[in-house]
């Protein structure tokens, strides 16, 4: 069932099997915040084990294969997609406390990359360790979020 998410009142909904899933909870509203205020848009979750949060999973999990060559090992947990002024944004949020985002702009020659963000608490999956550098952010809904990214050169159609 999908699953709007509230950054008002932060819930764990989805995520309770997470070691970290306030944290998780907090990274999941933090990107709902940006969305609500950045465009407009409500930000909706889908369990990824069924129907559309299935589909995104594969997808993110198809592009992190065929860019990097990176399996990543935890299970994910919850999955949302949007399109919005002309970029498909698709995330993942995985049970280790792990969020992975891909931006990929429809137009030709737009932004397109992959996004990691670490939950509070979470240590750097192994799958992630020596392949990047992780900065830091604060934010009032998530607490420190360490993040990195890379930029997608393949052509990657849902």
């Amino acid at each position: 069932m999908a699953y709007v998410v509230d950054f008002q009142d932060v819930s764990t909904v989805g995520l309770e099997s997470s070691p970290v899933a306030d944290a998780l909870a907090g990274l999941r509203a933090h990107e709902a915040r940006y969305f609500s205020t950045k465009y407009d848009h409500v930000f909706t979750t889908h369990p990824a084990g069924e129907g559309r949060g299935a589909e995104i999973a594969a997808y993110v999990a198809r592009v992190l294969r065929e860019e990097r060559d990176l399996v990543i090992a935890s299970p994910v947990l919850e999955a949302a997609e949007c399109e919005v002024d002309g970029i498909r944004w698709s995330h993942v949020f995985h049970e280790s406390g792990l969020a992975v985002n891909v931006l990929y702009t429809l137009a030709e020659g737009g932004k397109r990359a992959v996004g990691f963000k670490l939950a509070q608490g979470m240590e750097v999956p192994e799958e992630l360790v020596d392949r990047f550098r992780f900065a830091r952010q604060r934010s009032k809904l998530a607490g420190e979020i360490r993040g990195t990214f890379f930029v997608i050169k393949g052509e990657h159609q849902p």
